[in-house]
Parts: structure tokens; sequence; C-alpha cells
């Protein structure tokens, strides 16, 4: 490496090696075979260098879209082996970019005795527990390491744009409240779901992650299922009401977990997921069951007849250092994120999805603890 170095990648670097050291250590104990030995600060470090400064520059005016990989080739299946390994350089980083920018192909980076770190091939299945490091845009990088290799989830440790650096914290799994989707994105929920591919949660991951991409803004309304309580809180009659509900979601979320193994199953779901993220992009609130029957999209959210407004809700972000804060809930954006809060204060068995346009993503669900409304802010996780 020449040229100056990314301050930001020496600050986190210690952080996202004990991060990768300690999970290690579990996976030993609980018998799981690792892909190699965790990377070192100064791994880690080059590695962050070399991505940033890759990040911002241009290749015949094309923004690079690369995805790094620390993990050697014999550890790959089906790798493509470079015959001469490229240098871990911004350079040669950025030559390589338009052949690797789709989603799932990796540059694999490992270190040798004559080069040094180096870039050696592409891979496409990432083991568990491998350092990933992707470029999101330029100077905005997301470091991440794969659940297993039968879940397409990876679990985000820290977001680095420019010198804000943003490491998830692990303790917020174990928060009172902390709603079943934020453990899940978090990546620490049971780790039976990281070997059976996507279970009923990680639907709802999903669709957040495809609500946050199609970049219009939107708001998912998660209801008990089998309750029509939940009209109390909309205005009739809705626009778009679907009769008798749409059942894909919730059919696929059923199959056995034989068929939720294979490859046309993921895809399926993937579709379906997209087909419903996209009625989120229509104006009003899309009403799913948490058994996940679509009920109705563009429906337009009231305060229930007798119920108080909502002028408050604790948020907080799960990243270390965070402090929660009490806000009136169009802090947090517009009117789609008070008509959450306000749904969510009137339904206290219902979760709140939003995403802005912006690429802020807020999950909304009533505290007990705290008896408020609160709102988990999850765009580092979605990244």
């Amino acid at each position: 490496m020449t040229g100056p170095a990314y301050p930001a990648a020496r600050i986190v670097a210690p952080k996202v090696q004990a991060h990768f050291a300690h999970h290690a250590d579990e996976a030993h104990r609980h018998g799981r075979i690792a892909v190699g030995p965790p990377p070192d600060a100064d791994t880690i470090e080059a590695i962050i260098d070399a991505a940033f400064w890759a990040s911002l520059r241009r290749e015949e005016s094309y923004v690079p879209k690369i995805s790094l990989a620390f993990m050697p080739p014999d550890a790959a299946r089906h790798p493509l082996v470079f015959e001469r390994p490229l240098p871990l350089a911004p350079g040669a980083l950025v030559k390589v970019a338009p052949a690797v920018e789709r989603a799932g192909i990796h540059l694999g980076v490992w270190r040798d005795d004559a080069q040094g770190l180096s870039v050696w091939g592409t891979i496409r299945d990432i083991p568990s527990m491998c350092l990933v490091i992707e470029v999101a845009a330029p100077g905005l990088l997301v470091l991440k390491h794969h659940r297993g290799e039968e879940s397409g989830k990876f679990v985000n440790v820290a977001v680095l744009e420019g010198d804000q650096i943003k490491v998830v914290d692990e303790r917020a799994s174990s928060l009172p409240d902390c709603p079943p989707l934020l453990t899940s994105l978090l990546g620490f929920d049971s780790p039976a779901t990281w070997a059976s591919g996507i279970d009923s949660i990680n639907v709802l991951v999903q669709l957040a992650v495809s609500m946050r991409a199609h970049g219009r803004g939107g708001l998912l309304l998660v209801v008990p299922s089998g309750n029509d309580g939940w009209q109390d809180s909309i205005i009739r009659p809705i626009p778009y009401a679907v009769v008798p509900p749409f059942t894909e979601l919730a059919q696929l979320n059923r199959d056995s977990a034989d068929a939720k193994h294979t490859r046309i199953w993921q895809e399926a779901v993937n579709r379906a997921v997209d087909a419903v993220a996209g009625l989120t992009a229509v104006d009003g609130a899309t009403v799913l069951s948490n058994a996940y029957d679509l009920l109705a999209f563009g429906a337009k959210i009231a305060r229930r007849k007798g119920a108080p407004q909502v002028e408050q809700v604790t948020v907080t972000e799960p990243i270390e250092g965070n402090v929660a804060v009490i806000v009136h809930p169009t802090a947090l954006g517009g009117t789609r994120h008070l008509s959450a809060a306000q749904f969510v204060h009137d339904q206290r068995e219902a979760v709140a999805l939003v995403a802005s346009q912006d690429g802020r993503f807020t999950v909304f669900a009533w505290s007990p603890c705290d008896g408020t409304v609160h709102g988990h802010r999850v765009e580092t996780l979605l990244l």
C-alpha cells in the first residue's frame, strides 16, 4: 500500500478483530470448523484501507462496487483462481471491479509468504464467520460475516462512512423489549436458524431489506393473525384491501424444513418478498399478518377512537455508545413515522416497519418496560 492511510481503519480494526476472535472461540467450543484463523488487526486495517480508497476512484466514470472476502482459495467451493494474484491496492481493485459488481460475487483475499496480502480470485459461496468487506457506496464500507452456508443472511459487524464509525452492539439483542426482528437482524437469534435457511422472522428481515432497496420509502404494519382489531386504526374503506388475503408468503413459510433447503424455495421466497415490499411504495400502509398473509396496501392510518395522540417515542440504535433519547415521532421523519408510531401506540401487539427515502429504517414496537412506543433505528444492520 502507498498513499495516505484511512484513519478509521486503524481505529475500528482492533474491535473487529476482537469480534471475530470471540466468535471463532465460540465456534470451536460448539464443534464448528472455521475456514482459517480469524484475521488479525493489521490484516483488517489493510483490507479496509484498500477498499476505502478504491471506493473513491472511478473506472470509466463508474463507481466501483466490490466485496472482499478474507479466506484462502483451498477453503472455497468452486473458486475462480487467477494465475497471478492481484496486489491488494486501490488501482488493482478498481480495474477488476466491473467483473465482480453483481451481488454474490466476492474477491478472495489471503496472505502468503511471497506477496503478503493479495487478491487470489473470486468466490460465490461464503462460509460462516468469514470476514467480508463490501463497498456499498463511495466512502461507505460494510464489515460483515455470513451466518451459514444455507442462509443468505449476513450479519453486519461495523459500518464506516468517511470518518464516521458505527460498531454494532451485540448486547442490544439482550435488552428488554428487543423485538424478535431486531434480534434476527443482529444475528444473535437461535443458531438453529443459521442452518435452516430463512425462518419466519427472517422473512421480515428480507422484507425490510427489499423495502429499503426500492428507495421510495414505505410503511409495513405487521398485525396479529386472526384479529381484525387493527382496522380500528385504519380509515375505511381501504383503497386496496386484498380479499381473499394473498397467502403466497404464508404458504412458503409453512413449507417443510427439507423444502426450505432448496434453491427453488429460496428463489420463490425472494420473488414473493419483492412483490409484497413493492406494495409499500404506494402511498399509505401495507398490512401483513404475523402469519404473512397480505391483507391490504395503501391503507390510511387514523388514531383509534378514544385513544390519546402519541407525543413521544424512545429511540435507540443498536451501535456501541448509543444512548436512548425521547423525541416526538416527527423528529424521526414526517407523516409516515408519526402514523406508524400512532398505530403501534394504539395496536400494541403490532409492529411497524418504516423505510425513508434517504435510506433510514425504523422498527416501531410497543415497550411494556417503558410504557411507550420504542423506535429502533436499524439501517446500519440492513446495508
